[in-house]
C-alpha cells in the first residue's frame, strides 16, 4: 500500500507477503486429528490460547479451540489443497483456503508498541505479549490479528482484504506522531 508518510525510522510499516493462508478447524481434544494435523502440515497444531508453532516456511496461529491459521511462505499447487482438505475432512477436520482473504503488515522499530496502543486494548508489552504470541482484537474499528514473530518490537497484523484501507489509514494515523516510513514487501 502506498500513501503519504512522514520519513523517519522510528516505525517501519510494510506489506507482508505470503503463498498461502489456510484454515484448519477440528477438535483438539482429539488426539488423532491433532496427531494427523501435525503430519500433513509437517508443524504441530499450538494448542494453548494466543501461542504460535512454526518451522520453515510455515506459521501455525492460534485463533479459537478448534480453529487455526496456517501461513506458508511458497505457494503449493492446486492439487496439494485438494488432497490435503480431504485428508483433513478423513480426520474429522476440515480446510479452507483463505490466501487471498486476508492482508497483513509488519510493523517494527522503537516507537511500534506505543502506536499499536493508540487503537487497539491488547497489552503489546514484552512480559504480556511474549515472542510466538498471536491475539485477536481491534485495531481501531477493525478486527485484527496480532502476531510477535521475535522478542524485537515488531509485529504481523492480518485483517481482513475488505477492511484493508481503514487498517492502513489507522495504521499510517497512529504512526503520524512518531514518524514513520513505509518499507519494502517482506516475507511472513
Amino acid at each position: 500500500m502506498e500513501g503519504d508518510c512522514v520519513a523517519d525510522d522510528r516505525i517501519t510499516l510494510a506489506e507482508v507477503e505470503w503463498g498461502l493462508a489456510w484454515n484448519v478447524r477440528g477438535n483438539a481434544a482429539r488426539a488423532a486429528f491433532v496427531s494427523e494435523a501435525a503430519r500433513l502440515l509437517d508443524v504441530a497444531l499450538p494448542l494453548e490460547p494466543n501461542t504460535t508453532t512454526r518451522r520453515s516456511g510455515a506459521t501455525v496461529l492460534w485463533l479459537g479451540p478448534e480453529s487455526w491459521l496456517t501461513v506458508f511462505q511458497r505457494d503449493a499447487d492446486g492439487d496439494d489443497f485438494d488432497a490435503m482438505r480431504r485428508a483433513f475432512n478423513a480426520a474429522g477436520g476440515a480446510l479452507f483456503d483463505l490466501s487471498s482473504s486476508y492482508v497483513g503488515w509488519r510493523v517494527s522499530g522503537p516507537d511500534t508498541i506505543r502506536m499499536l496502543n493508540r487503537n487497539c486494548p491488547l497489552d503489546f508489552h514484552s512480559r504480556a505479549f511474549t515472542a510466538g504470541a498471536c491475539a485477536q482484537s481491534m485495531l481501531g474499528h477493525v478486527n485484527a490479528l496480532f502476531y510477535r514473530p521475535g522478542e524485537s518490537a515488531e509485529f504481523i497484523i492480518i485483517v481482513a482484504r475488505s477492511f484493508a484501507m481503514d487498517a492502513w489509514e489507522n495504521l499510517c494515523a497512529a504512526s503520524t506522531t512518531d514518524g514513520y516510513r513505509v518499507g519494502p514487501r517482506s516475507g511472513f
